[in-house]
């Protein structure tokens, strides 16, 4: 999803807290439908991914798709629950548009592809630095996603044949607001706070994410 347009984000809440124990999901057993997949073909990870995500998120009407082409989100109908569909059945391309969805407010939620409009790779330097102003929340969320699930994560300047310079600076800020969201200045919308719970559930035994697990210099690796 490359968006140009700001976000307004859901009702938040803090990062370094596992679900609490009154949550209905609270419970491994409740949480976790299958084991995790961890050395078994990214197919196999992709899978579990969407078995969890529309078991975490049911009650909100929405599921998590694979898609053969582009990301797309389409909004739910009177029959069917929305879509989060993600590129060409990459697990990184999953996280990234969960990351969008769960920004979005719950207006944003009812439109097609949550109400962005696109400007396509070849940007110009204006466009881009607007570009990367927009994706600074998705992809700080996107990464403490891939660091719960023990995934590599790569900032995406998605603009390949256009002006994008090294990216230095968008680094920067990912960095930036992702350390925001730990020491309290920022939060965390409250359906990526729930999906960050169940992964640590799932795949950490319910230890939460650290600030000194997420370094400046990996995003250069």
């Amino acid at each position: 999803m490359h968006l140009l347009q700001p976000q307004t984000e859901v009702n938040v809440s803090s990062l370094v807290s596992t679900l609490s124990s009154a949550d209905s999901d609270s419970s491994s057993r409740q949480v976790q439908l299958s084991p995790w997949p961890n050395l078994l073909a990214e197919a196999a990870q992709v899978d579990w991914l969407i078995l969890h995500f529309n078991h975490w998120f049911s009650h909100l009407n929405v599921t998590l798709v694979r898609g053969d082409f582009e990301p797309e989100y389409f909004p739910a109908t009177d029959h069917v629950p929305a879509r989060i569909q993600f590129a060409h059945g990459f697990f990184n391309s999953a996280l990234h548009e969960i990351s969008h969805w769960t920004i979005a407010g719950e207006q944003r939620r009812t439109l097609p592809d949550l109400g962005y409009w696109y400007a396509p790779d070849g940007r110009t330097a204006e466009q881009q630095a607007l570009f990367e102003q927009v994706e600074i929340k998705p992809q700080a969320i996107e990464w403490l996603f891939s660091k719960a699930f023990g995934h590599k994560f790569r900032v995406s300047l998605d603009n390949l044949t256009g002006d994008g310079g090294d990216g230095s600076i968008f680094k920067d800020n990912v960095y930036a607001q992702v350390q925001r969201y730990f020491n309290g200045e920022a939060k965390l919308p409250r359906d990526a706070k729930r999906f960050i719970d169940c992964i640590c559930i799932c795949l950490r035994n319910g230890k939460t994410l650290q600030p000194d697990e997420f370094n400046r210099k990996d995003l250069d690796a």
